[in-house]
């Protein structure tokens, strides 16, 4: 069945929307605005008259069932500085024409749910609220630079191609969301440069087919629990959370389309503007193709909120903001291929969370030494937990850091024995003060030379009595002093030889101590061992 079409105009059109019905078929811009900066904002509150103010349901009526096209025309909604009245009303209808409202004003909310539609620009236009959960358009969406007073709803959209948000404004709604777009799908990027929010932001189960920029945004939420709640998000690319050049190219006015007017991540010393989240964040289960990047973010958390990198899977983690004040940073369960970060950025003990947390290849940016690193370990573990220890060990040794896996390793014991019994506890300082647990074994080897120079010169001085007369080797005090002091090989001369009084205690002592060396000698052994 045809699609029934207006053919002739209304006969109750006012001039504006005259001026609109014929700029459409034409597809033209309908140009109301008075062409003064102060009186052409939509956002100053000052008052538009009828001269430039059109009914919503004649948009609608044009969108839906508008008139044809003069011949060699294509038809398409644009409208410029021009007042909108009364609720835009499009819920379930199909959208054909190209649709741009530029600097417009909206009196009631914008009704777009079920709808389908090409492509819809609405730029630096004042907007009650936006209602288009599972609006399905073929084309892009954008709401560059326009600011909502209610929220705006996306849930279950799905966008064709690109959804521009850029230095929008979006205020909440009366949940406390400024943005609800749980399940939307789009296709290619999501770009918010400099989004303003005051209000939870979710996209729980959101996926965005290349990258999603929010660079130099702002989500401010600081009553609720989170400004960002998108569990189970997934960016096909990179999720950019980071700052922003502040430049503009020769002729932008801010309102283009992608490519232009797009910033970039600052170069160091470049003028920006920092990602701040006032409020926690949540990715937890999220998918990142590339990379998640933090540069340059600053979060500012109550002792309660956090942010939750939980179970993410991702090749790049970049962790290169600013180190939160409160509030937590959890990782438990993420798997990350390569860590990026700053000794300055991650918060105190405490307040990091790394249980789980897996990672092959650290590539710190500045001087990151390893006693901060032995420091942001401990910082993730106010209780005794080896895992921690054990994986940036694996990693350093990986590299071929292996002097500064042993000291991790040698970190984690020391930890460690903080939690062990009184007995324990002093069988390890034994062996740290020994043979550093083994991972120095040359102090060993220490140990036993003084001690068998001690034994050979007090023996030399005092040799004690054979067993038997007849039956006994050449005195050596040498030997006898390293026999007493290795256990298990016999040089044949501790069993031959009988020393008494206080000499028979001496010979005791290197006896204890030998196996104490030798003991821990085998431990530090053993975990080279298991090690390599």
């Amino acid at each position: 069945m045809a699609e029934v079409r207006a053919e002739t105009e209304p006969v109750d059109l006012t001039d504006a929307e005259r001026r609109m019905w014929e700029a459409y078929r034409t597809g033209r811009t309908c140009d109301l605005s008075a062409r003064v900066a102060a009186q052409d904002d939509p956002h100053s509150g000052r008052p538009w008259g009828p001269e430039r103010s059109v009914r919503a349901e004649v948009v609608a009526l044009l969108l839906l069932h508008g008139p044809p096209p003069v011949p060699g025309r294509v038809v398409a909604l644009k409208l410029r500085g021009v007042r909108i009245l009364g609720r835009l009303e499009l819920s379930g209808g199909r959208v054909e024409p190209y649709v741009e409202f530029q600097s417009c004003r909206f009196d009631s909310e914008l009704q777009l749910a079920e709808t389908r539609a090409c492509t819809l620009r609405l730029v630096n236009c004042a907007i009650p609220r936006l209602e288009a959960a599972r609006l399905h358009t073929e084309g892009d969406l954008h709401l560059l630079a326009s600011r909502v007073a209610r929220g705006i709803r996306l849930t279950d959209a799905q966008i064709g191609t690109d959804l521009l948000i850029s230095r929008a404004v979006v205020r909440p709604d009366n949940k406390g969301r400024a943005i609800t777009a749980d399940g939307m799908s789009v296709a290619q990027d999501f770009q918010g440069d400099m989004l303003e929010t005051y209000g939870e932001i979710s996209l729980r189960g959101a996926k965005v087919g290349v990258s999603m920029n929010l660079r130099g945004a702002r989500l401010r939420n600081p009553a609720g629990r989170r400004a960002l709640n998108a569990p189970q998000l997934t960016v096909e690319r990179t999720l950019y959370l980071t700052s922003i050049a502040l430049y503009s190219s020769p002729g932008d006015s801010g309102t283009r389309t992608p490519p232009y007017g797009v910033g970039q991540t600052p170069a160091p010393g470049q003028a920006s503007q920092e990602f701040e989240c006032e409020g926690g964040m949540r990715l937890d289960d999220g998918r990142f193709g590339d990379a998640i990047d933090f540069y340059g973010a600053r979060f500012v958390l109550s002792p309660e909120q956090e942010v939750s990198l939980r179970r993410i899977s991702t090749p790049e983690l970049r962790f290169v903001g600013a180190q939160p004040e409160q509030g937590r940073v959890v990782l438990s369960g993420a798997k990350v291929v390569k860590l990026v970060d700053l000794s300055t950025s991650w918060p105190g003990p405490g307040r990091l969370v790394m249980e789980g947390f897996s990672y092959e290849i650290l590539a710190p940016r500045g001087h990151f030494p390893l006693p901060r690193r032995l420091a942001w370990v401990e910082a993730a573990t106010v209780e005794y937990s080896p895992e921690p220890y054990e994986r940036l060990a694996a990693v350093l040794r990986a590299s071929g850091e292996d002097a500064d896996a042993r000291e991790v390793l040698l970190a984690k014991q020391r930890r460690r024995r903080a939690t062990l019994p009184p007995a324990a506890k002093a069988w390890g300082y034994l062996q740290d003060w020994t043979v550093v647990y083994g991972y120095r074994p040359g102090r060993a080897a220490l140990w036993m030379a003084v001690l068998w120079a001690a034994g050979t010169l007090l023996f030399s001085q005092h040799p004690p009595p054979p067993i038997k007369e007849d039956e006994h080797p050449q005195w050596s005090a040498a030997l006898y002093a390293l026999d007493l002091l290795l256990p298990v090989i016999d040089l044949g001369h501790e069993g031959q030889w009988k020393p008494g009084g206080a000499w028979q205690w001496c010979a005791s002592a290197l006896v204890v101590l030998g196996w104490i060396l030798a003991t821990t000698v085998a431990a530090g052994a053993s975990r080279l061992l298991r090690r390599g």
